[in-house]
């Protein structure tokens, strides 16, 4: 498989190398990327083929990854669009749409969507997948390999249900930073030095989530484990409660969700004509 990354970014480096670590070789390996010094960066760090525009480098491989911010995707897609024929375009742009991307596009319907998460950065991110109905099953294979190598991934059928995977896994680990900032500043609050705070609220996230993730029962159920009747537990869940935590979170992720919708519509469109 033969794959040209347009854009040479974190996210974009990110997958390069979870790529290469899972065996793909350098010379299958193509990016077009504007700047010089990124281009240099990446030839010396992979040893793949780096392109100052797209040419023949998009022309000629499998699978086209779109690795651009989101605000210049329609000016990329205006200068992929003459060299596409039957390669397989995966978008990791946050918030655009397929349906808008493939108008941009020309029609064209051999496009995959993704939404990776910030931990892809160190191969444990998810990424939220949806595809055009004309994709096949090949290409879809294709395009779970490439986000594969940087974590986790979920299929979903409905591009509509992208905004949701942002707002829960795209946007998520701001949420586990805020929680993990929360329980530093009580535990400096409580007398801990702001090193020894911050390494009793890493460990602690880490090991509850390692656990959550390695049994089969419900969070819930672990939750429940770890309260004891009139206990620190309880007191401290009480608390959120009272304060109406959980509620909060769930509005907040819901609030993500229409925001995405938003800014959807607001990147999506075209620029009005000019006579």
């Amino acid at each position: 498989m033969k794959i040209c990354f347009i854009g040479g970014g974190n996210m974009g480096t990110a997958l390069i190398g979870g790529l290469l670590a899972q065996g793909q070789t350098p010379e299958s390996v193509a990016v077009v990327e504007p700047l010089g010094a990124v281009r240099e960066r990446l030839a010396a760090r992979f040893g793949i083929a780096c392109h100052a525009d797209c040419g023949e480098a998009a022309a000629a491989v499998d699978v086209i990854v779109l690795a651009v911010k989101p605000q210049i995707l329609r000016d990329a897609a205006a200068m992929l669009r003459p060299l596409l024929g039957n390669q397989l375009v995966i978008s990791i742009a946050a918030g655009i749409r397929i349906a808008d991307l493939s108008r941009w596009l020309g029609g064209y319907r051999h496009l995959v969507r993704s939404m990776p998460n910030l931990p892809a950065l160190i191969g444990q991110g998810i990424s939220g997948l949806c595809a055009l109905p004309e994709v096949t099953a090949e290409e879809k294979r294709q395009a779970e390999a490439v986000l594969a190598a940087v974590g986790d991934t979920i299929w979903v059928a409905d591009d509509a249900l992208m905004d949701a995977i942002t707002a829960v896994s795209g946007s998520g680990p701001a949420y586990v930073f805020y929680f993990i900032e929360s329980l530093q500043r009580g535990a400096e609050k409580l007398g801990f030095s702001t090193n020894e705070a911050r390494k009793l609220a890493l460990a602690t996230f880490r090991g509850a989530a390692l656990l959550a993730s390695q049994t089969p029962e419900p969070v819930a159920v672990l939750r429940a484990q770890v309260t004891s009747k009139g206990g620190t537990t309880e007191a401290a869940l009480a608390q959120m409660e009272h304060s109406g935590i959980m509620d909060e979170i769930v509005g907040a992720v819901e609030a993500a969700a229409v925001r995405g919708r938003e800014i959807g519509n607001e990147m999506g469109g075209d620029p009005p004509a000019t006579r």
